[in-house]
């Protein structure tokens, strides 16, 4: 088994692309209530190349970011539709179904749409939008969540293992 230093404290940040860094900051902040801590504009890449970006890091509960680049005519085509939950989502971590709810009930007044609320065993979660496609997961664990991770962590390496060796057989019909 391989030997865990923990080294790695935690996330510093996770960054994104973004359209429009003003549409970001009121989805994240006045919506979503994390702060907007840093913005810089960007001139040059680290290897000196020109660029007109702005970056900006919104704050969570943990001292961790949320992270936007908003880059001046270096738009792809497609970069911005709307992703699949299976391509990429970001989940936040919310104190209590309560909040959870109010946040439900604070993005539909908003007018955006949510989904859930929905059961994941010892979490739920709602999903939302933000203004540049990507689903916004806020989960909230419930009572068994601990201790029902901490079996699941015995297994995963198990798990694993099988998958690699049956992912390309034939999905089993449910009945």
């Amino acid at each position: 088994m391989a030997g865990y230093s923990n080294v790695i404290k935690g996330m510093h940040h996770s960054a994104y692309r973004c359209k429009d860094s003003e549409q970001t900051r009121q989805f994240y902040e006045d919506l979503l209530g994390l702060r907007l801590a840093l913005a810089m504009e960007l001139t040059a890449t680290a290897t000196g190349r020109p660029v007109k970006a702005l970056h900006t890091f919104f704050e969570m509960g943990d001292h961790s970011f949320l992270a936007f680049f908003e880059l001046v005519g270096e738009e792809r085509e497609g970069m911005f539709d709307s992703k699949s939950d299976f391509d990429l989502h970001i989940a936040l971590e919310l104190p209590d179904v309560q909040t959870q709810m109010a946040f439900l009930d604070k993005a539909l007044s908003a007018g955006i749409e949510v989904r859930g609320p929905s059961m994941h065993g010892v979490a739920q979660s709602i999903y939302l939008r933000d203004p540049n496609g990507y689903v916004i997961e806020l989960t909230a664990k419930l009572e068994r969540y601990d201790e029902v991770m901490s079996q699941h962590l015995h297994h995963a390496r198990a798990v694993l293992d099988q998958w690699q060796r049956t992912k390309f057989e034939a999905p089993v019909q449910g009945g």
